[in-house]
């Protein structure tokens, strides 16, 4: 007997109710048992509710493939599709850890990719949510494949539409080059995230560490810098996730959200007055500053425990969104290393695919000195930062909060390497170097021909310091285009962002310049 129309859509019925399940309701205890959520419970806490719409539903693995024969595989082990986020349209793909571990077979890595395509047409963001085993083995090559047409779109995407990876469970060997290659990763604590793990590495190189300490959370995010975000648990990591979305574009031909009520609002500040210490060997909090100066002091920090000597991130002036960078006088000094040079490099870069404002607080004293330094390539690091500057063509503000010593001073986005508006404070010292290393330089001779040469060096250094370590110099040579009173700052930011909306700068044609990696 022939199905009714109402018996195919009973069928219908069934069979989803049968893929919502995954791995079975055992397999979904099994995974709240570890404190988790499963692939579609993600989905449903990120998206708005009812917003989502669920893509290549019905894939299977070949059935041919080795091993594979009978196996269950419910949506091929990953949750995709589109649905919105705080209204705006957002691209997902959640791996499904109760099927086969949420391996990804070579129909696992299809539905991925495809979704990756539909958003690049689409010109939305995308979040990958990782809890995966790795490859599915019993498939072969074809697993390997999978990957390498991920990691293609990964490329293909970078600078086209953000991508935020959350690494939510296990995330290990090739898998981990799919978050690596997008701009984002929010880790949630209790995840791991490594090329090889702890028993490969003992048994080449004898050296013995546990899983967390070699790719969790806290070591991602404090040694290696891959992470860019640390979640306390999956809701917070949605939170991240949302918070972050908002703050950034669909795609590289729009603007980010504009919050603004159409109005500048820049009132004086006065406790900008007061940050900097009189005493120059005094360090202070920049997040004060920035905290006074972005709209209702909401700053969205990035990489917090990485290179802390740099602090980057965006926020809002009068609605609009900008990126951040500034140097961290309470670690290190604020000098630049290596760590540092790569992370405001790479956000940098970021900030100009998407059409994000740049606006750079200087407090630097130079790069780092030292043989592992040097030995590690300071040089080669360091100029990422002066590339990524000179290439950005986005509005770029500068405001020299104190020290700009050196090649560092030029490396934070001074005039002659492309900032649109320049302005100091009154504490700023703009120079080749600090007072105590040029009197040892310039007035060697005096000092050894002084009768009290630590007497004389005193002097030469307040004579210095009197004489150079301000900002007029400068601003004299057209270097800098106002010193202003620090509680002006929001004004002075607010009035160069609006005129800069029109900005267009062109460059001379090319593929794409060659940045020192």
């Amino acid at each position: 007997m022939a199905k009714t129309t109402a018996d195919k859509i009973k069928e219908l019925q069934e069979l989803k109710a049968k893929i919502a399940l995954g791995g079975g309701a055992k397999r979904i205890e099994q995974q709240h048992a570890k404190g988790k959520w499963t692939a579609r419970e993600r989905v449903a806490h990120l998206f708005d509710p009812e917003s989502f719409q669920e893509l290549y539903i019905f894939t299977k693995h070949r059935s041919t493939a080795s091993g594979m024969v009978g196996k269950e595989t419910p949506a091929e082990g990953v949750v995709t599709g589109v649905g919105t986020v705080n209204g705006r349209e957002v691209f997902v793909a959640s791996q499904d850890f109760t099927v086969l571990g949420g391996s990804v077979g070579e129909m696992h890595a299809n539905k991925i990719a495809q979704m990756f395509d539909l958003a690049l047409k689409c010109g939305a963001p995308v979040i990958v949510i990782n809890d995966s085993g790795g490859a599915r083995i019993q498939e072969g090559v074809t697993s390997l494949s999978g990957y390498a047409r991920i990691f293609y779109r990964n490329v293909l995407l970078s600078g086209v539409v953000p991508q935020i990876s959350v690494i939510a469970g296990p995330c290990a060997g090739g898998a981990a080059y799919s978050p690596a290659l997008s701009d984002f990763i929010v880790m949630i604590r209790g995840a791991e995230l490594f090329i090889t793990g702890p028993q490969v590495i003992e048994q080449v190189t004898g050296e013995k560490i546990t899983a967390e300490e070699l790719g969790g959370a806290d070591a991602q995010m404090a040694h290696s810098g891959n992470v860019h975000f640390l979640a306390q648990d999956e809701e917070d990591a949605f939170r991240i996730c949302k918070r972050l979305l908002s703050f950034l574009p669909a795609n590289n031909m729009e603007d980010a959200p504009d919050y603004s009520g159409g109005e500048l609002t820049f009132a004086p500040n006065p406790v900008l007055n007061t940050i900097i210490p009189d005493n120059r060997q005094h360090p202070y909090n920049v997040k004060d500053v920035i905290m006074q100066v972005v709209d209702r002091g909401d700053f969205m920090e990035i990489q917090e425990r990485f290179a802390a000597n740099a602090v980057i991130g965006f926020g809002r002036i009068n609605g609009q969104t900008v990126g951040i960078v500034a140097n961290q006088p309470m670690y290190m000094a604020g000098v630049l290393d290596i760590n540092a040079s790569d992370k405001i490099a790479r956000f940098v870069r970021f900030c100009n695919s998407f059409n994000i404002p740049l606006i750079t607080f200087v407090d630097v004293p130079g790069y780092m000195p030292g043989i592992q330094q040097e030995h590690s390539g300071i040089i080669r690091h360091g100029a990422k930062v002066l590339f990524a500057y000179s290439a950005a063509t986005v509005p770029k503000i500068t405001v020299v909060l104190r020290k700009a010593y050196g090649g560092a001073y030029i490396a934070m986005c001074s005039k002659d390497l492309g900032a649109d508006r320049i302005a100091a404070w009154p504490t700023a010292e703009i120079a080749v170097m600090g007072a105590e290393g040029a009197v040892s330089i310039i007035y060697r001779n005096e000092m050894k021909e002084a009768a009290d040469p630590a007497a004389a060096r005193q002097e030469l250094i307040e004579k210095y310091n009197e004489e150079f370590a301000n900002p007029y110099q400068a601003a004299a040579l057209n270097l800098i285009d106002d010193v202003i009173e620090p509680a002006e700052t929001r004004r002075y930011l607010s009035l160069a962002l609006e005129s800069l909306r029109t900005k267009r700068e062109l460059r001379p044609q090319k593929k794409h310049g060659l940045i020192p990696l």
